[in-house]
């Protein structure tokens, strides 16, 4: 098995009476796509906000690589290598798709053309570099913000909620492009879809009340009874 590059232990966070991270661990191994799966309300979107340094933490410690960012703001996070896209969609709307890519790739020294072509490429964009990027299909959105994300250069790209409101076909572009960035990056995918999890996820952890109820492969996670009851039904 690949060697971990994130590893949380013990991750808290309670809104007033609602616990909901309440004692995760979680360990992304190098190079794979990991899903994150359960019902609302089950602490998904917490978690990798605690992940990405949105929210910070109550207890617990976060590292990557092996060095603790527990307390690293969100900045510091991007700058170390964890990118996080948004569950909804996060771009400039009146700026033109080459510049909301730009912004992300200045971060890194380099050519800032090329390295925002490469990113666009990427998502199949480049060809859309002069839009206004409102201008966008829904669709073309959420592959504008991957780029985004892309542009980062990370080592760990969170994905939430990526593929809400494509059509079949966008779909299919996007297991593609995550199929394509796996072994170089690690991805974190939140995903309701579930063709998509098992069609993409090496490992896969379910949450459920703020709570791992299971972690395993995409077969381990289809035969689990506990899953089974509380999410996948029937």
């Amino acid at each position: 098995m690949a060697a971990v590059i994130l590893s949380a232990r013990g991750l808290v966070r309670h809104f007033g009476g609602l616990r909901a991270v309440d004692g995760v661990d979680l360990d992304l191994h190098r190079g794979e796509s990991h899903a994150l799966i359960g019902p609302n309300g089950a602490g998904k979107t917490t978690l990798v906000s605690l992940l990405s340094g949105r929210v910070p933490v109550q207890s617990g410690t976060i590292t990557l690589d092996g060095v603790d960012i527990t307390r690293l703001p969100a900045h510091a996070r991007v700058a170390r290598g964890v990118a996080y896209t948004f569950q909804i969609t996060s771009i400039y709307a009146r700026l033109s798709v080459f510049d909301n890519v730009a912004l992300a790739v200045q971060r890194h020294p380099g050519d800032l053309r090329s390295g925002t072509m490469a990113a666009l490429a990427r998502v199949g964009l480049d060809d859309r570099a002069g839009q206004e990027a409102g201008t966008l299909s829904y669709g073309h959105q959420r592959l504008l913000e991957i780029a985004m994300g892309l542009a980062l250069r990370p080592k760990v790209l969170i994905l939430d909620e990526p593929t809400q409101g494509l059509a079949n076909a966008e779909i299919d572009t996007f297991k593609a492009l995550v199929r394509g960035l796996v072994p170089d990056t690690t991805v974190l995918l939140i995903e309701h879809n579930m063709d998509v999890v098992m069609d993409l996820a090496h490992r896969i952890t379910v949450l459920n009340f703020g709570q791992v109820l299971a972690q395993g492969t995409p077969e381990q996670i289809r035969a689990n009874p506990a899953v089974q009851a509380a999410y996948l039904g029937d």
